[in-house]
């Protein structure tokens, strides 16, 4: 956490820097496509429309093309992103924890570490949602009632071993229930789900209760009550341990030459530091996270250890599975240091 706000408090004004740099002399030349790995009308849909609107301000006048690669929950499309072109007309959304559970926990088709993210936006809480006219007033009502009718409570979310999935888990282990989550290909898709009252509620983001007034949140997994939902506890206020959400970023093929990834991340950089972008932001519930291409290294070590240890805790991954031999060498290292000081 205290690396997290060391970034955020240099992040702002390096940005405002880089947008007026020579690093925008060049590149880009034409349109940018830019994939999202889930179907339109979720969070990653949404924030890159936002982005869309300010990327010729930012981008020599280039417009960004938006397409859809939905399948997976991500999955199909990131294991696909290192044979698009690199050449920096190519970029893609990616998502945490998605993009470190799924190779984590199976085959995803990737592995984290081919994924050359050269930015990290914006975070979202988790939040349990339930449609407008449902009978649970409270994330308790939502409880008892599972405790009741073990299996009967169905969550919808956006795709599998992703965000919404690990909330769903968390909560029947810290409450004490046992519920049923079902994947849906985006957000958008699982809100469509939770307003036709296809599930029981909704294992998603807060940015559903500000954006989508047909839904009723009943708790958000944050530190403290969020500007944009006031009324609305946290889940620690409900009595649930938890706090978690998905971060957004950009990633591009790994082959991209590195000065052409430092200048997308510049790009969202200065997206991100524009006023009226910040302000559309956080009117839509959504909190910036400027993380570039030079805090990415520490900040992704950091998620990689979080949440390998709830995976593990969750019995979603045996120790050390998925790790390299050189990490699990380090990893038995340190067990035996520890037990030679006990």
């Amino acid at each position: 956490m205290a690396t997290f706000r060391k970034i955020l408090g240099a992040a702002g004004v390096s940005a405002l820097m880089l947008a007026a740099g020579p690093a925008f002399a060049e590149y880009p030349e034409k349109s940018v496509t830019y994939i999202i790995p889930f179907g339109p009308g979720g969070e990653s849909d949404i924030t890159a429309r936002m982005q869309q609107e300010f990327f010729p301000k930012y981008a020599n006048g280039q417009d960004v093309v938006i397409q859809y690669k939905p399948g997976g929950g991500g999955s199909q499309a990131w294991a696909q992103l290192n044979d698009m072109p690199a050449d920096g007309y190519t970029i893609m959304g990616a998502n945490v924890p998605h993009t470190l559970l799924q190779p984590m926990i199976a085959d995803a088709g990737y592995k984290t570490d081919d994924l050359a993210v050269v930015h990290y936006f914006h975070y979202t809480p988790d939040a349990i949602v339930v449609s407008k006219d449902s009978e649970f007033e409270t994330l308790q009502d939502l409880i008892d009632y599972a405790k009741e009718n073990p299996g009967a409570v169905t969550f919808a979310g956006s795709g599998s071993n992703s965000a919404n999935h690990l909330m769903q888990q968390q909560l029947d282990k810290l409450a004490g229930i046992t519920t049923t989550y079902v994947p849906f290909k985006g957000t958008g898709a699982a809100v469509q789900a939770i307003m036709g009252n296809q599930t029981t509620a909704g294992a998603t983001y807060s940015t559903v209760g500000v954006n989508y007034p047909e839904t009723r949140t009943l708790a958000v997994a944050a530190d403290e009550r969020l500007p944009s939902l006031p009324d609305v506890p946290t889940f620690k206020e409900a009595g649930i341990d938890w706090t978690g959400g998905a971060y957004r970023g950009v990633a591009v093929p790994a082959e991209t030459p590195d000065d052409i990834k430092r200048k997308v991340s510049e790009i969202i950089s200065a997206i991100n530091a524009d006023p009226d972008f910040r302000r559309k932001m956080e009117e839509g519930g959504f909190v910036l996270t400027p993380i570039d291409m030079d805090a990415m290294p520490e900040f992704l070590a950091e998620q990689k250890a979080k949440y390998r240890g709830i995976a593990e805790e969750m019995g979603l991954v045996e120790p050390g599975q998925g790790q390299s031999q050189a990490q699990a060498d380090d990893a038995s290292a340190g067990q035996a240091t520890q037990s030679q000081t006990q």
